[in-house]
């Protein structure tokens, strides 16, 4: 994880695997959690984005929780995504996942409506407020409207278990910007898969990775060679990984990244409406993509 307790690392994104009916498949998801444990990964992340939790009922977030916990073992921390629509309800999914023995969580805005600034801090203070677990605050102004400002994040520091940033504007001047701010006050994770080296560059403490979760070896790998200064060696492969890692920039990051990991053989593609299951020419263009990453992957 880190010296100290601090998060660092890769801390992958993960989908919530389904059966062809859309019923939860928990032995699938558990097959490649532990491929992604083996990889070398810091940390997991369950129920964000990827993990589609706004189509999973309420328990079914507590029961994919619940087997992540089970499978990790206490390897690393699992982390869970927290994205209600509403104050009470992000609340009371902390505090059930702080009994279910969560290591943390990676908070959203209130989902839906689009907040204020005052809002949106008040959203965050009374998460906060409902369990002793550390988090991670998700700033995604482009999928989720609501910008935390560098100010913003100054006003916040006085919330101890506040401990890091997903830093998902797609501007890498924010990462300085926080520096300069805050300096080190949270560990910041870029969590835009394609912006991965140049802020790794700037000095970032994590990712949380989205489209490596169907490569997570070589996603390991590229993620050490910037921990290690091989800066020469990390453009390279990542010029071979940037088409791959786009996947995680588009509105249908999920399906996408979904047939990616059904190719790599580690899951299955099936996806909750409204989201469906690619198909056409869309299908055969992200086949492409995929399938020559697959035959170039490099020997890691």
């Amino acid at each position: 994880m880190a010296a100290g307790g601090k998060w660092q690392g890769v801390f992958p994104a993960v989908t919530t695997q389904f059966h062809k009916d859309l019923s939860l498949d928990l032995d699938g998801f558990s097959r490649h959690l532990e491929a992604l444990i083996d990889s070398g990964v810091a940390g997991l992340i369950v129920c964000g984005s990827l993990g589609e939790n706004q189509s999973l009922d309420p328990d079914e977030k507590r029961a994919v929780l619940k087997r992540a916990i089970e499978v990790a073992k206490g390897r690393l921390p699992v982390l869970s995504g927290v994205a209600e629509t509403s104050t009470k309800a992000a609340c009371r999914y902390v505090a059930d996942g702080e009994k279910l023995g969560a290591s943390g969580y990676m908070v959203m805005p209130a989902m839906v409506y689009k907040a204020d600034a005052a809002e949106a801090e008040n959203h965050f203070r009374k998460v906060a407020a409902a369990t002793g677990l550390p988090w991670m605050l998700y700033n995604n102004p482009v999928g989720y409207t609501v910008d935390i400002t560098p100010s913003q994040f100054e006003r916040l520091a006085d919330m101890p278990n506040l401990v890091a940033i997903k830093e998902s504007s797609a501007n890498t001047r924010r990462i300085t910007e926080l520096r300069i701010q805050v300096g080190n006050r949270y560990q910041l994770f870029v969590g835009v898969d394609d912006l991965a080296l140049e802020s790794s560059i700037l000095g970032i403490d994590g990712w949380v990775a989205g489209s490596g979760i169907a490569f997570p070896r070589e996603n390991q790998h590229f993620w050490n060679l910037t921990r290690q200064g091989r800066w020469d060696e990390a453009r390279t492969m990542y010029q071979w990984f940037y088409p791959l890692l786009k996947l995680d920039t588009h509105i249908k990051f999920v399906q996408y990244i979904k047939l990616a990991v059904q190719e790599a053989g580690l899951g299955a593609e099936w996806v909750r409406e409204p989201r469906l299951v690619l198909s056409g020419a869309e299908r055969e263009a992200v086949l492409r993509v995929i399938r020559k990453g697959i035959a170039e992957r490099p020997g890691v």
